[in-house]
């Protein structure tokens, strides 16, 4: 087999090479259909074995919070080390790796649950396993983007890289669909969820292996230390990039105490059941895939510091509405059956109003500030930078849903975790003119 062709300047002004956006969505999408596949099943079937290994309720709640953190923190820590990777032997290597390892950990989840509960720590020990694996071939997000950033010019960087916001949509939305439906195929065998996310996965991996080619440039220098803390502060040192990394890292904060919260929220404001909140989470997966959609041609017009103004903007507007729904709520104004129907459908409505607008200001942050990151960086370390910045993503994501879901259960009206987004959002917003000021 031939080599890979790389990419050059040149290149780059006919277009990226052949395949290169279509993996890099595929990619993504696959990491987050996987990661929706697996989320809604894997508290119900981690459950039997924990309380077969005979642990407390609250030692139960903690573990299934640890196969749900884990993913993240993988991601967090290896990030900018698959970053780095990249920039020396290519992305094409890195991303087939990140997809065969998807493969492998799915299908090792959906091994976990067909195990006897007699061999409980087993399978939990396999289950922790997986999603630390899983975790670890999802790191390749900054690698993605680090593919993106190869392969546009600068004019459209900024739409290049909503590709990833509009993957991470549509996984997030079609994940629980397809988990659904395929549990009915394999007629709820507890092997189902796994077999699905690896079988995907694998898809994936045969399309990139015959489709995509290298996007790493000729001549690329690369760091010589993969693990190195130095190498990060060094990238957080850049001029404006450790403000942006920053004003990514709270953006994300802030919206994960909303994700985080949304179904508890949901079931006490309005007593919906689990196929409700099915709904609610499909309609802010298709809100966050058509906000990206949305902004690939604005993208093209607008630069990138004002559409991450508009989306930091509409993030307050959503979030502080929601908090002040919550509290409208609470007490003994709480929407239920004997609500004069009028008030409760005005209430619903503001309320998926209020969601829509917080998600459609996520969109726009998301791209703008991985645009911003990717020009404002060393254009012969993109794997790393990006990786860096995913890394505090996938920070965010970790701590804020651990502080959304203990701000939710402080006070009866339920809003401190959307206040909590607020106020975490003003401070980007003093952040912001340090970006505008572009060195």
């Amino acid at each position: 087999m031939n080599r890979p062709s790389t990419v050059t300047d040149a290149a780059l002004q006919s277009g990226p090479p052949r395949g290169a956006l279509l993996v890099i969505f595929l990619t993504v999408f696959i990491d987050l259909l996987g990661f929706g596949i697996v989320l809604p099943v894997m508290p119900r079937q981690a459950e039997p074995y924990l309380l077969a290994m005979g642990l407390s309720e609250a030692a139960r709640g903690g573990m299934i919070g640890v196969l749900f953190s884990v993913f993240s923190l993988m991601q967090f820590l290896l990030s900018p080390v698959w970053g780095r990777i990249s920039d020396r032997v290519g992305r094409r290597p890195m991303l087939l790796l990140s997809l065969a390892g998807s493969v492998v950990f799915y299908a090792l989840y959906g091994f976990a649950g067909t195990l006897s509960l007699d061999q409980a720590s087993l399978a939990i020990g396999l289950m922790l396993l997986s999603r630390i694996g899983a975790g670890i071939a999802g790191a390749s997000v900054g690698t993605a983007a680090a593919v993106i950033a190869d392969c546009t010019t600068p004019e459209k960087r900024a739409s290049g890289m909503a590709l990833i916001g509009i993957a991470f949509g549509a996984g997030f939305t079609l994940g629980p669909l397809i988990a659904y439906f395929g549990l009915a195929i394999f007629k709820d065998q507890p092997w189902g969820v796994g077999a699905l996310a690896s079988l995907l996965s694998l898809v994936a991996l045969l399309i990139a292996f015959f489709v995509f080619q290298e996007t790493r440039r000729p001549g690329i220098r690369s760091a010589k230390d993969f693990f190195s803390f130095g190498q990060t502060t060094a990238v957080l040192a850049m001029p404006t990039v450790g403000i942006l990394v920053l004003v990514y890292f709270l953006s994300i904060f802030a919206f994960a105490n909303f994700e985080a919260t949304l179904a508890r929220f949901t079931e006490e404001a309005f007593k919906m059941d689990n196929n409700d909140n099915f709904l609610v989470f499909a309609f802010i997966g298709a809100v966050l895939m058509v906000a990206g959609g949305l902004y690939r041609p604005l993208a093209q017009r607008l630069p990138e510091t004002r559409l991450l103004a508009t989306g930091v903007f509409l993030m307050l507007l959503g979030l502080g509405s929601l908090g002040g729904i919550a509290w409208l709520l609470s007490g003994n104004t709480a929407v239920d059956a004997g609500s004069a129907a009028a008030v409760s459908s005005l209430i619903r409505s503001s309320f998926y109003l209020a969601a829509a607008v917080s998600v459609v200001g996520f969109a726009f942050v998301n791209p703008s500030v991985s645009s911003l990151v990717s020009k404002r960086a060393d254009p012969t370390r993109q794997g790393e930078v990006l990786g860096v910045n995913q890394s505090f993503a996938s920070l965010g994501r970790i701590l804020g849903p651990f502080l959304g879901s203990v701000l939710f259960s402080l006070h009866g009206s339920r809003a401190l975790p959307y206040m909590a987004a607020v106020g975490t959002l003003l401070v980007v917003t003093m952040l912001l003119p340090r970006i505008w000021q572009r060195p």
